[in-house]
C-alpha cells in the first residue's frame, strides 16, 4: 500500500513537473491558443499551402503552428525543417554582413560608395555613404521599377547581380539628394552585396553562408543560383480559381532571395534577445537591432523599419516575392517577436502577425479609433462640379468620372468604383457605405476629397486649378529617349486631355492631363521641364525624375 502511495505521489510530481515545463515554455491559456490557431489558419483551407508562424519571448518559444501543403507534387505538409523564401526579411542579414566588415574595420559608414565602385555616378559630386545606402536615404533608384519601364517581368529573367551592376552603371542621376530623404529601393541592398563582394574578394554566398554558419542557421542561405537551391522547399503558390505554381530562375541577392526555416528565424530571435550565444559578438547582434543615425532617418536602419504599433515602439520588416511572403515584427521593451512564412497568395502575413500581437498583448484590434465619417454635411456640390483627377502632395490620385449616368471612382492598380450621394457634399462606396467622399472648396477655391474609411485616418486629396487658355494639347505629342536605359516613350493626344502614353514596345497606359505641365498614367506621374516641351520627367513607385528627351524628327 505505501510502495502504491509512493509511485502515485511520485507520479503527480512528474506530472506537475510537466506541467510546469509546458506552461514555462508557453505561457499562453487554452484559450490564448486557440485564438492564435484560428488566426493562423484563416487562409489556409484543407487541401492548400500555408503557413509556418511562431511568437518568442525571453528566449522562449511561446507559439509555434505549420499548416498547409509545402509542394502538391509530393503532397508534403510544411514544417519545421521547411524553408521558404523569406525575401526582404533577408536585409537584416545583409546589413549584418556589413556590420562585421565594419567591426574588422574594412568598412566604415562615412565611406563614398564611389570609393569603392569609381564608375558609379560619377558625374555626381555630392557623397553617397554607405549609410545612406543601409537607410534608403541613397536616392538611387530601384532596379525593379527601371526594368518595369524596360518592359521587363522581372521574375520572368534568370537575372544576377551583374544583371543590376550593368543596369546600375548607366545611371546617371539619384531620385533625389543623398541623405535628404528617405525612399525604399531594393537596389540599396544589391549594391552592399556587390560591395561586400568587392571589399573580401569572395562571393556574397560565402561570406553569407560562413555568417549564417556562426549563428547556427544551417538551414539558411542566400541564393545566388536558382539550380542549386537544396532542402525542402515550400513551392509558392497562387490561386486563380486552382492552386498554380511557376518556376523559380531569379539569380539576384541581397535585397532579398534568400530561403530559411522557421526554426532558423525561431533561433535568430533567440539570438537577438541573448538566450543563445554564437560566434557572432553580442555587442554587434545589439548593433543591428538599433537605428544607425536618427538625424537623418528614424524609419530605417539595418535592414530594419522602425515604428509604433498600439502605442508601443517596435521593429519589423516584411518581405513579399510573389506568393511567397514573410513578415518579422519585434517588441523590444517586452522581448518579444513575431514570425509568419507562407507560401500562399491567399495569406497576408503583415495583417496576420499583428493580428496575434493583439492577442498576446491583450490590445483591442483597434485600440486607435479613427474619424470614420464627416461631423455634418456642408455646401450642395452637383457631379458635374465633382469630375475631375484629385491628387496628394505624393501624387496619389482619385479620378471622378461621370459615366453611363452615374459617379464613378477610378484609382491606380484598384477596380473602379460606382458612388450614390449620401448628403449635400457627402457619397459613398454603393457596395460598401463606410467609404465616404466629401467635398469642398478649400481657401484657395479648389475642389477637395477628403476620404474616410474605418480603418484609416481621413487623407485630403485636391484637384489642382489650371490656366488652359491658349494650352496647346498637341504639345505634349512626340517620342522621347531615356538614354540610361535606351527606352523610348511615346505620347499621342487622343481627345481633349487623354493621351495615348507606350512605354517602349509594349506597354501602352492612357494618360490624363491634370494640368498643362503634369500627367498621370496608371502609377506614372509625367511633367513637363517648366512648360519646356522638350524634356519630361517620370516618377513611379520607387522611382522619381526618370529624364526623357525629345527625339528630334
Amino acid at each position: 500500500m505505501c510502495f502504491r502511495l509512493k509511485r502515485y505521489c511520485l507520479m503527480m510530481v512528474w506530472i506537475c513537473f510537466a506541467t510546469c515545463l509546458l506552461s514555462a515554455q508557453t505561457n499562453l491559456s487554452p484559450l490564448v491558443q486557440k485564438k492564435l490557431d484560428s488566426i493562423a489558419t484563416q487562409d489556409v483551407p484543407a487541401k492548400a499551402p500555408g503557413i509556418a508562424t511562431a511568437i518568442i519571448q525571453n528566449g522562449k518559444v511561446l507559439y509555434e503552428k505549420y499548416a498547409g501543403f509545402a509542394d502538391f507534387s509530393d503532397s508534403s505538409w510544411i514544417g519545421p525543417a521547411t524553408r521558404f523564401n523569406i525575401a526582404s526579411n533577408g536585409k537584416q542579414f545583409t546589413a549584418l554582413a556589413v556590420l562585421e566588415l565594419m567591426e574588422e574595420k574594412k568598412l566604415q559608414l562615412t565611406d563614398d560608395i564611389r570609393k569603392y565602385f569609381p564608375s558609379l555616378y560619377s558625374k555626381l559630386k555630392t557623397p553617397i555613404t554607405i549609410e545612406h545606402i543601409l537607410t534608403h536615404t541613397s536616392g538611387i533608384r530601384d532596379v525593379y521599377d527601371l526594368w518595369s519601364l524596360q518592359g521587363l517581368t522581372w521574375w520572368k529573367q534568370s537575372f544576377n547581380n551583374q544583371n543590376v551592376w550593368q543596369l546600375l552603371e548607366k545611371q546617371e542621376d539619384l531620385n533625389f539628394e543623398p541623405g535628404t530623404k528617405y525612399q525604399y529601393s531594393n537596389t540599396n541592398y544589391i549594391l552592399l552585396a556587390l560591395l561586400i563582394e568587392k571589399v573580401t574578394g569572395q562571393t556574397f554566398k560565402t561570406v553569407t553562408d560562413r555568417l549564417f554558419n556562426k549563428l547556427g542557421m544551417h538551414q539558411t542561405a542566400f541564393e545566388d543560383d536558382h539550380t542549386n537551391i537544396k532542402g525542402h522547399i515550400a513551392r509558392a503558390y497562387f490561386n486563380f480559381n486552382t492552386w498554380t505554381t511557376y518556376t523559380w530562375i531569379w539569380n539576384v541577392c541581397g535585397d532579398g532571395n534568400i530561403f530559411s526555416t522557421l526554426k532558423d528565424q525561431i533561433r535568430w530571435e533567440q539570438i537577438i534577445q541573448g538566450s543563445i550565444p554564437t560566434k557572432i559578438k553580442r555587442s554587434m547582434i545589439v548593433k543591428s537591432q538599433q537605428l544607425i543615425n536618427p538625424s537623418i532617418t528614424h524609419q530605417y536602419g539595418y535592414g530594419l523599419e522602425f515604428g509604433q504599433y498600439q502605442g508601443m515602439p517596435y521593429v519589423f520588416h516584411e518581405g513579399a516575392t510573389g506568393a511567397w511572403k514573410a513578415t518579422t515584427i519585434r517588441f523590444p521593451e517586452q522581448s518579444l517577436s513575431m514570425i509568419t512564412l507562407t507560401n500562399t497568395g491567399k495569406s497576408i502575413p503583415s495583417q496576420q502577425t499583428r493580428q496575434m500581437a493583439d492577442i498576446v498583448l491583450s490590445k483591442s484590434e483597434k485600440q486607435k479609433s479613427f474619424i470614420s465619417q464627416p461631423t455634418k454635411a456642408g455646401n450642395y456640390v452637383s457631379e458635374m462640379e465633382i469630375v475631375g483627377t484629385y491628387l496628394t502632395q505624393n501624387n496619389f490620385s482619385f479620378q471622378f468620372e461621370w459615366d453611363k449616368n452615374q459617379l464613378v471612382l477610378k484609382r491606380s492598380g484598384r477596380n473602379d468604383i460606382v458612388l450614390e450621394r449620401e448628403a449635400a457634399n457627402i457619397f459613398h462606396q454603393k457596395n460598401d457605405p463606410a467609404f465616404k467622399q466629401e467635398f469642398q472648396l478649400n481657401e484657395k477655391g479648389e475642389m477637395e476629397v477628403t476620404a474616410y474609411y474605418t480603418t484609416h485616418a481621413p487623407y485630403t486629396l485636391t484637384r489642382p486649378v489650371a490656366d488652359w487658355d491658349h494650352f496647346d494639347t498637341t504639345q505634349w505629342n512626340g517620342d522621347y529617349l531615356n538614354q540610361e536605359m535606351d527606352v523610348v516613350l511615346k505620347l499621342r493626344v487622343v481627345t481633349n486631355k487623354i493621351y495615348e502614353l507606350k512605354i517602349g514596345d509594349s506597354t501602352t497606359y492612357k494618360a490624363v492631363l491634370v494640368s498643362p505641365s503634369m500627367m498621370l498614367a496608371g502609377s506614372y506621374v509625367l511633367k513637363m521641364d517648366n512648360g519646356n516641351n522638350t524634356t519630361i520627367y517620370l516618377d513611379g513607385e520607387r522611382i522619381r525624375k526618370v529624364k526623357f528627351s525629345r527625339i528630334k524628327q
